[in-house]
Formats: C-alpha cells, structure tokens, sequence
C-alpha cells in the first residue's frame, strides 16, 4: 500500500535523476580541459583522441568535470609552464607579418608577370596593362594570400613566418579551425585598412591582443616553441620562393604570350623608358625618374 511518502520519493528521485543528466551534458578534455559533448570521440581544439568512458569518469567522480557554466566562446589564455597560453606580443606577430610578406611577394610576382604578358602588351620598351591584366593580377594575389594564411593555420596552426617567429593561432572552445581560420582571414580586407594600422590598433587595445578578425572567428595568437627541424625548413621554403621569383620573372617576360580580348581591354597602366627616363603612367598621371647623368 503506497503512502504519501512513497509519492514523495518518487518526485525526488526524478529530481534527482534531472539534476544528474542536466550535470553531466558536457564532459572535460583531458589534454587541454575543453567543453565537450559526453558521447565525443575527438577533442574539437587540440585535436586529441577522447576515451569512450571519459564521460563515466567524471561521473564516478575520479576525474572532477568542468563546470557547466563555463563560455564554450571564451579563448582561455595559456602558458608555457602551468598548460596557460602566453599571448604572442605585436612585436613578434610584426615580424611573421614581414617574414610572410616576403615569401608572398615572391608568389606575387610570379603571378602578377605571368598576367601582365598574358592580359597585357609589350611596344617596344613600353609595357601596357589592360584593365582585364590587373583584374587578373588582384583576383590571383588575393587567392593566395586567403588559401596560404587558411591552410597553414587551420592545418599547421600557424604560417611560415609565424614558425620562424615561435607563435600560433588558437581557437576557442567547440569551433573548428578549419571554419575559425576562414573567417580569420577573410577579414584581413578589413584589418588591412590603412596598411595594417586600424588592425594593429584593435589589437593593441585588445586584452588578449586580438584584431577584428580574430575577434570574430574566437581565436588567438600565442607563443609556441617549434623545433629547429620546422624553422629551417621554413626558413628554406620562404628563401626558395625569392630564389624561384628572381629565376622565374625575367624567364615569364622575356616570352610574349598576350592575349588580346575583346573585353576589359582598355590600356590604364603604362611603364616605359624615354631616353635616359623612366615613366610610370596612369590614366592622366604621369611619373618620370630621370636617370642620374654620367
């Protein structure tokens, strides 16, 4: 015969088995202690293998579990010696910019050679760029800049420059890099106003050193120690791309292989000698440099 405590207990026992799901929907990584699903078999962050009972321990109690209330959109700073991140300094990310700088300008200049003699026209000593040849050359130049900073960071966690230097991008918790390192560097169009001064400055302004984009995408630079066997291969590939750029651009523009479209055709970009000047003309501005007399 049921009394009014058995009913009691029956509501507490419900309670009591709510609470307990409610508690343990998330679970911890055990590698870098982020939010995850109880049932997940990869950690989304780090990339490490999750045990399939990770969940069953924290509910046994021998491995305390994250608290629930924590942000799965917070980047958490590190470091070195505790498992904390230490954010990379502008200074240094100042150097991987330049160091990535260089190799790109390499690719730049491949590309942009092979556009002009495509797109463009050689009269005698005068190299005539067509609107469709700078159209091409700033379409090509954007697609690599995106695809080298996207694939280096989602995949390698950071980019030539940033090996050399000793930093990484980090995302936050829940977000693929893949997804966080696109977005990244989508809005580079928009960090770059200014020539990389308004993101500078949100970064300078920022507690954890993040520009627009990495405000948006929920990622970080920190510091990283690279083995010797990565920086010099880094090192290798961006003096090749120089090498390669200083080999292959005089190679490009010595052969004329210009196609004349029907379209986008119109002349806006003159470079020529005159004598002992040069001249860079555009639409109705003209640069002479005169040529130091002997």
């Amino acid at each position: 015969m049921l009394t009014f405590r058995d009913e009691n207990y029956g509501r507490q026992h419900d309670m009591l088995v709510g609470l307990t799901i409610a508690a343990f929907t998330t679970m911890q990584c055990p590698n870098c202690q982020s939010q995850l699903s109880p049932y997940a078999k990869q950690c989304d962050r780090c990339g490490e293998e999750i045990l399939a009972g990770q969940h069953l321990l924290e509910e046994s109690g021998v491995v305390e579990p994250a608290p629930a209330t924590e942000s799965k959109s917070a980047v958490r700073p590190r470091s070195g010696a505790n498992g904390e991140y230490r954010f990379a300094s502008l200074g240094d990310r100042f150097i991987a910019f330049a160091l990535d700088s260089a190799l790109l300008f390499g690719l730049f200049a491949i590309v942009d050679a092979w556009a002009f003699m495509r797109w463009g026209a050689v009269e005698g000593a005068e190299l005539q760029l067509t609107t469709a040849a700078i159209l091409m050359a700033i379409v090509l130049n954007s697609t690599i800049l995106f695809l080298y900073g996207w694939l280096f960071e989602s995949v390698c966690g950071a980019t030539l420059g940033k090996a050399l230097v000793g930093i990484r991008v980090v995302g936050s918790d829940g977000r693929g890099m893949f997804k966080s390192c696109a977005m990244r560097n989508a809005l580079r169009l928009v960090d770059g106003i200014g020539f990389y001064l308004l993101g500078a400055l949100v970064a300078g302004c920022s507690g954890i050193r993040q520009r627009i984009g990495d405000v948006f995408a929920q990622t970080a630079v920190v510091e990283e120690s690279y083995g010797i066997g990565i920086r010099m291969s880094a090192l290798i590939v961006l003096v090749g791309a120089l090498a390669g750029a200083g080999y292959a651009v005089p190679r490009i523009c010595s052969v004329d292989r210009s196609v004349h479209s029907r379209h986008l055709n119109q002349v806006v970009v003159r470079v020529g000698r005159n004598g002992n000047s040069a001249y860079f003309r555009v639409a109705k501005y003209v640069v002479d440099v005169q040529a130091a007399a002997q």
